[in-house]
């Protein structure tokens, strides 16, 4: 963690919501976007500043509803997937529905979600919705918890490993085990998470070249 002195501060703007300049739209393009599958930093990131020039920056698309009514084949301009999108959008549609405001209504759905039941939980539910994009959401609703990704469980098992401890197989049980782990020693679970996406870049390419993108998200 020492490597990565900028996470703690940066996590702490990830768990009041404010990544991204607080865009709650944003959060939810970035989390459908990162669901699959795709390198963040390279693939995810660059399209994901594409959508904010194009309709957020632009005032095309201001609000969780703008996004839900969007028409699907002018968003794939900019990113093709189209589950990706009907993803964003359905997230989109139930949170609105709430009649609070974007941020409000995903810090509300985040803190009442349940990792536990997430398959019924109505975010959950959605089509292309899996447990990594449900908790990846949630962490970005203010919750400090861990996102089990494959980068996540690939760099903290060789650690746990190598310190003696058995990982856990089941991804809710994983999270559990990590959130343990991370508040014994000190650290906020999400802080474990983005230490581990940063440990991913570090052995690809210097991690600082991302600092003045870290500003912005």
């Amino acid at each position: 963690m020492r490597k990565f002195p900028w996470i703690r501060e940066y996590c702490e703007r990830v768990l009041r919501t404010e990544r991204w300049g607080g865009s709650v739209v944003m959060m939810v393009v970035d989390a459908s976007f990162t669901s699959i599958g795709l390198d963040y930093f390279n693939s995810v990131l660059p399209k994901a500043i594409e959508f904010k020039e194009k309709f957020v920056d632009s005032g095309k698309i201001k609000s969780l509803k703008d996004l839900s009514l969007a028409d699907i084949e002018e968003l794939r301009t900019v990113w093709k997937n189209r589950r990706s999108w009907v993803l964003a959008k359905e997230i989109s549609s139930r949170l609105s529905s709430t009649g609070k405001s974007d941020r409000e209504a995903l810090r509300s759905w985040a803190k009442e979600a349940s990792l536990k039941d997430w398959r019924d939980d109505p975010i959950g539910r959605i089509k292309g919705m899996g447990i990594v994009t449900f908790q990846y959401l949630r962490t970005m609703g203010g919750v400090d918890t861990v996102v089990p990704d494959k980068i996540v469980k690939r760099i903290l098992g060789e650690i746990f490993v190598s310190s003696g401890i058995e990982v856990a197989d089941d991804d809710i049980e994983f999270v559990e085990q990590v959130e343990k782990i991370a508040v014994s020693n000190g650290y906020r679970p999400a802080e474990l998470t983005w230490m581990t996406w940063f440990v991913q870049q570090e052995r690809r390419r210097d991690p600082s070249i991302y600092l003045d993108l870290i500003t912005m998200i």
